[in-house]
């Protein structure tokens, strides 16, 4: 199996004062490569301690987790930094945009971080990724002159500026009406159906239906782990036992959502 995330027994354990708090008790999983995975638990459940996990942000106390190969339970404080900056993309329910910059210079400052990557690369990239989200004509707008779901879309191509080999989101549609929602959802889709491996959390049944599998997470452990009946609205998802390419082909090199959109905008008129 060409597995994106492995985790083997991953245990996290809280010090509050003289009590340990155990938020995960030990959960495995495998994820695929290009597989598009929903978290689900109640509050509480430990489904928001396995995404930091998962994306690097924290370290387990106990257990295996390898991330395209990597074991990130051993690495240390700044190798974990340069795994998270190199191979996972973030999208947040908050949006997290600098509110003085553009959307063109919140898409590049990834890059800024990266190091490395001269100033005109990271802007020609930060307009291939807005162009890919469907905003090339809001590059120079603030973020207070954007939807919230226009800014989701701006926090989107953040994430995807590296290139990461996966897409985490946190309740990415938490702060978004339902028009809304269902236009990210729809990129999330094309992106996946792209190779792209996206897990997001989430306790929306509807959002987490767009998934091809459902993590259920229940008191710090894996209660249900299974397929759902995806409700896509990019066109039927790929068998589930069909072979994935072993190479990720290109974000910027495919249809974008925006161009979708306005050729469907063509044949409706």
């Amino acid at each position: 199996m060409d597995a994106m995330i492995q985790v083997r027994d991953l245990r996290k354990t809280y010090r509050m004062g003289d009590i340990d708090v155990p938020a995960l008790r030990g959960v495995s999983f495998d994820i695929r490569r290009g597989e598009f995975v929903a978290i689900m638990g109640p509050s509480g459940s430990g489904k928001s301690t396995l995404m930091n996990l998962l994306g690097c942000l924290d370290t387990p106390s106990g257990g295996q987790y390898l991330l395209d190969g990597l074991p990130v339970d051993q690495l240390d404080r700044n190798l974990l930094a340069a795994v998270r900056n190199r191979k996972i993309g973030f999208v947040f329910q908050q949006f997290n945009l600098l509110a003085r910059q553009t959307a063109l210079e919140n898409v590049a400052l990834p890059l800024v971080y990266l190091g490395g990557v001269p100033a005109e690369e990271r802007m020609a990239r930060a307009r291939e990724m807005l162009e890919l989200v469907g905003l090339g004509d809001r590059m120079q707008h603030h973020p207070k002159e954007l939807s919230g779901g226009q800014q989701q879309r701006v926090a989107i191509a953040r994430a995807l500026i590296t290139r990461p080999a996966l897409l985490l989101a946190d309740e990415p549609t938490g702060n978004l009406d339902s028009h809304s929602s269902t236009e990210i959802m729809a990129l999330f889709e094309e992106l996946n159906q792209q190779g792209i491996t996206v897990v997001l959390v989430t306790h929306e049944a509807d959002i987490a239906a767009h998934a091809r599998r459902v993590l259920m997470v229940h008191d710090g452990l894996l209660d249900r782990d299974a397929p759902t009946q995806q409700r896509s609205l990019n066109g039927p998802a790929p068998a589930a036992d069909r072979e994935r390419p072993r190479r990720r082909p290109s974000i910027v090199r495919r249809p974008s959502f925006a161009s979708k959109r306005r050729s469907l905008s063509t044949t409706q008129g």
